[in-house]
């Protein structure tokens, strides 16, 4: 396992709903725009039936949903980018995995950060949700081979889009085979912060204990009092600055 970090010049996180990237991955993204890199979310679902809420409607939801999710987004230090595709009913399709080339070849990330595909029951008492599974699949189908073959999309090159090879994927929560976690101590109130613009999906629950929780139960396998865990996948490697080299948990 490797326990420390580099900072990416520019960085996408692709995740199927509003809030997701709160509840697993903001610190890390709080982190490297803290250091100065570029972070775009890509939303890909506007979240819109996600309430229980009497009378409320998906259209209605979806703009709350998205103005939570920018200042979420903004709390972070990031941009936002959304798709617009239907709660509930994600899939994995090649429009869709063409949309995210567009995007990718646009924004030329470093790091891809997005959920584990392959995971169907991370505990004994959670299902992962269908609209997390597709958005890994197809964040991961649209970085490789996609995004780099010059050949695939014609129409986006004539558009000037040249194919771009990201460096690393980050595959996060609920990664099952985590091999890279990143220190998140100082990003750890920002992460809470973002989290709490998620007011339609809170209530009235406090995040903060159970956000600690987590990140500090993370954080101990490798001797960081708050971590977010990743299986990452080096696609084209970057040689790191010594202080920030990867080191044996």
């Amino acid at each position: 396992m490797m326990s420390q970090t580099y900072i990416p010049e520019r960085a996408m996180f692709i995740y199927a709903h509003p809030d997701d990237i709160e509840f697993g991955v903001a610190g890390t993204a709080a982190l490297w725009t803290k250091h100065g890199s570029q972070v775009t979310y890509i939303v890909l679902t506007d979240g819109n039936v996600g309430s229980h809420e009497a009378g409320m409607t998906a259209e209605k939801l979806a703009a709350i949903r998205r103005e939570e999710q920018t200042a979420a987004a903004q709390t972070a230090g990031a941009t936002c980018i959304f798709l617009g595709e239907h709660d509930g009913l994600l899939q994995p399709s090649l429009e869709l995995r063409k949309q995210l080339v567009r995007l990718i070849r646009q924004h030329r990330p470093n790091v891809v950060v997005c959920g584990d595909p392959t995971v169907y029951f991370p505990s004994a008492d959670y299902i992962n949700h269908p609209d997390h599974r597709a958005a890994a699949q197809v964040a991961i189908d649209a970085v490789f081979p996609a995004a780099e073959m010059h050949l695939l999309y014609p129409d986006l090159d004539a558009e000037g889009l040249a194919p771009h090879k990201v460096n690393y994927v980050y595959v996060s929560w609920p990664a099952q085979k985590p091999n890279y976690f990143i220190d998140i101590s100082e990003t750890i109130e920002t992460k809470i912060a973002a989290l709490r613009q998620h007011v339609s999906q809170l209530g009235d629950w406090d995040p903060t204990e159970r956000l600690k929780q987590w990140s500090h139960e993370t954080g101990q396998r490798v001797g960081f009092k708050y971590a977010e865990s990743y299986f990452r996948i080096a696609l084209k490697p970057i040689e790191e600055p010594e202080e920030n080299a990867a080191a044996p948990a």
